[in-house]
């Protein structure tokens, strides 16, 4: 065998030099593998704090979760969102919308990152929409003007329906009688009757309508105990008299005030409610087959109930309270009890990486009583 001047045979020269290349190779391919991943490390790690994240968040204003104010907006929706982005370096632009429909086809087409307002949660746009942890209860309520006393003319066609009016016709012709047999008796009796014929009837008839109206009299007595007697049972017929009048007239106006008033959903047939363009108020008065027309805003809606267009406002609860307490020139009231139970929450595009954050954000504020004090700030104990 013959060695090189290195100690190798010349036939194992070529493949040590193989294995060496292979070998080179190998640990070029490690190297860039290795300084591939670092880069892609460096990549995944968050902008630095100074960096924040622009986002575009559609409003809808609707007092006290969104207001608008000089430059900007306020309320309860936007002091939460702007807690929730400081905590995740999130830079917002707000966009305004006319409607809650408009901001909810604006988040489902991804024209805006986030809607806030308070809007309410419902299957329909969850199929469309990403909502997060719900951050308020709500539910609707009826807004109306306050109900004024029932008129004369009403008053006096329920006495007319009730068969009052034909009883009160008999009482009448019961006074002129008792005016008239009352005149010629004490013409004939008392010495000391008027002689003149009107001012006769007119003595008369103030004693007859003083026994009607109070069951008292100040007339003398002629006859001793029989005119007591006499006397004494007059007044029992005047205090049923009494008695009977107030009793139907209050009776009826309070049947007129009930059926001309609206004092709860069951009320609604029948008349026309005004609702919000796409809310849950809308869908949920079509879905019971109440009729409804819709309007932009609040401002438009109490515009038209107070023109007579509608009869009463059908809303989020804490809309129309709030309304009704800081417009009390306007004497609106909110009547009835709370029904239909919503949630409010934020929502995003179905594809967005804000809806985890977010939500996480919102069971933290929870926790921690930011979301109550919020709520204390804009309602009160009272709510």
């Amino acid at each position: 065998m013959t060695f090189s001047r290195r100690g190798f045979p010349p036939e194992n020269r070529g493949t040590i030099r193989s294995r060496g290349l292979r070998c080179l190779g190998l640990l070029i391919l490690f190297l860039a593998a290795a300084t591939l991943a670092d880069t892609q490390e460096v990549a995944a790690q968050p902008e630095p704090s100074g960096t924040a994240r622009s986002v575009n968040v559609g409003v809808y204003v609707s007092r006290p979760f969104v207001t608008e104010q000089a430059g900007g907006y306020d309320g309860m929706a936007i002091d939460l969102w702007e807690k929730i982005a400081g905590n995740l370096g999130l830079a917002t632009h707000y966009v305004a919308y006319p409607t809650i429909r408009a901001l909810v086809d604006a988040t489902r087409s991804g024209e805006i990152d986030a809607a806030v307002t308070n809007l309410t949660i419902t299957h329909d746009r969850a199929e469309a929409i990403s909502f997060t942890q719900p951050w308020y209860d709500a539910g609707l309520r009826i807004m109306v003007l306050d109900q004024a006393p029932a008129g004369f003319w009403s008053v006096v066609t329920g006495l007319s329906n009730a068969g009052h009016l034909r009883a009160y016709a008999w009482l009448a012709f019961v006074i002129v009688l008792s005016t008239i047999v009352l005149t010629f008796f004490d013409r004939r009796f008392d010495k000391d009757f008027p002689r003149r014929w009107r001012e006769g009837i007119a003595e008369s008839f103030y004693h007859v309508m003083s026994v009607a109206t109070s069951g008292k009299t100040a007339r003398k007595n002629l006859f001793g105990w029989k005119g007591r007697v006499w006397s004494a049972l007059w007044m029992v017929c005047g205090v049923a008299v009494v008695a009977y009048i107030t009793s139907s007239v209050t009776s009826v106006m309070t049947a007129v005030s009930i059926e001309q008033g609206i004092n709860s959903l069951a009320d609604l047939p029948g008349r026309t409610p005004g609702v919000f363009t796409g809310s849950t108020a809308e869908d949920y008065l079509n879905e019971i087959g109440i009729g409804a027309r819709s309007y932009s805003d609040i401002d438009e809606a109490v515009a038209a109930l107070q023109a007579g267009r509608i009869d009463a406002i059908v809303a989020d609860a804490p809309i129309l309270e709030y309304h009704a307490h800081t417009h009390p020139e306007q004497k609106t009231a909110v009547v009835g009890s709370l029904f239909h139970p919503d949630k409010y929450g934020f929502a995003f595009p179905h594809d967005s990486d804000l809806t985890r954050q977010v939500t996480l954000q919102i069971l933290d504020l929870q926790e921690d009583g930011a979301i109550e004090d919020l709520r204390l700030k804009y309602f009160g104990s009272s709510q």
